[in-house]
């Protein structure tokens, strides 16, 4: 097991279901918090239930993520307070509905939200973090960064480059004392499919986890060092045979020959 260092997490999306879930974990766990969300009376009510039941700060910061004013405010908080030791990238959005059934308007700002925003502030607070010789980043991604069949292909998308870019921040920067972790949940119960347009009721209810189970699940896997949890994923031994097997390309992926099956026929 390995402990993370208190201080005050930043968690965005804060204002319900998962994001609210972390903001109470994490400031049972010791961590003052700072709450990001468009909401602030719902941020307001849940910093006043968090601090009289554990005691801790809580700041809320109203902030669209998907508006560049707010979202360079959030970038400012993480650059400037030297208390921040754990970001959570928690905020997002997704759909069930097919690409050619999608709107391309919303799907931008789904990239906006889900790709562009935990880019930029991972970019805000992972300098700093490096800087004082400890930091840990948790991005939510979702079981669709490795099976985009799933759900809509604008949504795997952006949940791919989540766990792209976390493995590659692990990658280049664990060693300097950054920690990443990209949570991968499976259906999760949380109003985040009434807003895709598919509510969680019509789902088979032995796919769909708690949302409370979902959190703390994702939390033992930090404790744990994982880089990448699948609460979901009973086999945990089918996620390493698929990393080696992904590890093992790499060295065979740039030739300067092509492979002989695409070469010329005469």
């Amino acid at each position: 097991m390995t402990s993370i260092a208190s201080g005050t997490a930043l968690v965005t999306g804060a204002s319900s279901g998962i994001g609210a879930l972390y903001a109470d974990r994490l400031a049972r766990r010791g961590h003052d918090l700072i709450l990001v969300a468009r909401d602030r009376e719902r941020l307001n009510a849940l910093a006043r239930d968090i601090t009289s039941r554990t005691g801790r700060n809580v700041e809320v910061l109203a902030a669209d993520l998907t508006d560049a004013a707010s979202l360079a405010t959030v970038e400012a908080k993480l650059r400037e307070d030297a208390s921040i030791r754990l970001l959570v990238n928690n905020a997002g959005i997704g759909t069930h509905t097919p690409l050619l059934s999608s709107d391309v308007e919303a799907m931008t700002r789904m990239v906006a939200l889900n790709v562009t925003a935990p880019m930029r502030l991972a970019y805000a607070a992972v300098p700093g973090f490096v800087a004082r010789g400890g930091g840990t980043v948790v991005n939510i991604a979702s079981i669709v960064a490795v099976a985009p069949e799933i759900l809509n292909g604008v949504y795997g998308g952006t949940k791919a480059f989540v766990l792209a870019f976390s493995q590659s921040l692990q990658h280049e920067l664990g060693a300097k004392g950054l920690r990443v972790q990209a949570v991968l949940p499976g259906a999760t119960a949380t109003d985040f499919w009434a807003t895709g347009g598919l509510p969680v009721e019509n789902l088979d209810a032995r796919i769909v986890m708690r949302a409370e189970d979902m959190v703390d699940a994702a939390l033992v896997g930090l404790d744990r060092g994982e880089t990448v949890t699948l609460p979901s994923l009973h086999a945990a031994e089918a996620w390493d045979a698929y990393e080696t097997a992904r590890r093992a390309l790499a060295p065979q992926l740039s030739s300067n020959t092509p492979a002989p099956r695409y070469l010329a026929l005469h």
